[in-house]
């Protein structure tokens, strides 16, 4: 058998199902308790219920983008495991590079040339040894955060919100930034816009956009985040 018939096999659809099926079970347990300690903490109903709308429409704007990157990675890995592992991880930048690493250190490059067994295995292990260390953190550390929180922010809820919004704002800075400083060529005084330094300009702009119609028709705003990552993936896509 090839590596592609290897990782689109029925064993395979069956041992990564059963990761996925584990996945499901976590996120229907959290939700229901979740909802029982909403009353705990004051939380209506109705506040609930709102709560998990606007989540639930806010996240398929990144779930798109997400199965857009599974498209890839399954032509690359096969389907069973671009399943798996965007239904754990989530992060197709990160399953994508890491599975390429594997690749090459066998000499192979992903998605250029044909993937042997051999490959097949080393992009499988680096995918998952690399990640394990989220999930080590996670399991020592969920039940210790409020205590650093609150040493971080010295009970202050208005600073912890200000540290998590730096946080996240450097983050995603920090991403943006490596594309858009490439958009100014300073030795030939010239504009070079990638695809990606698009995508960054124009997901800010639309956004702009959507705050400020969203200002006179709050309807809309739970669709913010995704009218923006849409109309930015379909431009981008067909220019």
């Amino acid at each position: 058998m090839s590596a592609l018939e290897i990782a689109n096999s029925w064993p395979m659809w069956i041992a990564c199902g059963a990761a996925v099926a584990v996945v499901v079970a976590q996120a229907v347990i959290f939700a229901i308790s979740a909802w029982k300690a909403g009353p705990k903490v004051g939380l209506s109903k109705d506040q609930m219920k709102n709560a998990m709308k606007s989540s639930a429409i806010t996240s398929i704007g990144p779930s798109v983008v997400i199965l857009s990157g599974m498209l890839s990675l399954l032509i690359t890995v096969g389907g069973p495991i671009a399943w798996m592992r965007l239904s754990m991880i989530g992060s197709v930048m990160f399953e994508a590079i890491a599975a390429g690493i594997g690749t090459n250190v066998v000499g192979v490059t992903l998605g250029t040339d044909v993937l042997t067994n051999e490959a097949l295995g080393m992009a499988l292990w680096t995918m998952v040894l690399c990640s394990i260390g989220w999930v080590v953190f996670a399991t020592f550390s969920a039940n210790r955060m409020d205590k650093i929180q609150n040493k971080l922010s010295g009970g202050d809820t208005k600073k912890l919100i200000a540290i998590s919004t730096g946080a996240v704002i450097g983050v995603f800075g920090a991403m943006c930034g490596q594309h858009l400083s490439k958009v100014v060529n300073l030795e030939n005084k010239a504009l070079t816009l990638d695809k990606a330094s698009l995508a960054c300009l124009l997901g800010a702009v639309i956004m702009f956009v959507m705050i400020k119609v969203s200002e006179k028709f709050p309807a809309i705003k739970e669709w913010n985040l995704t009218i923006s990552l849409l109309l930015t993936l379909v431009i981008v896509a067909f220019v």
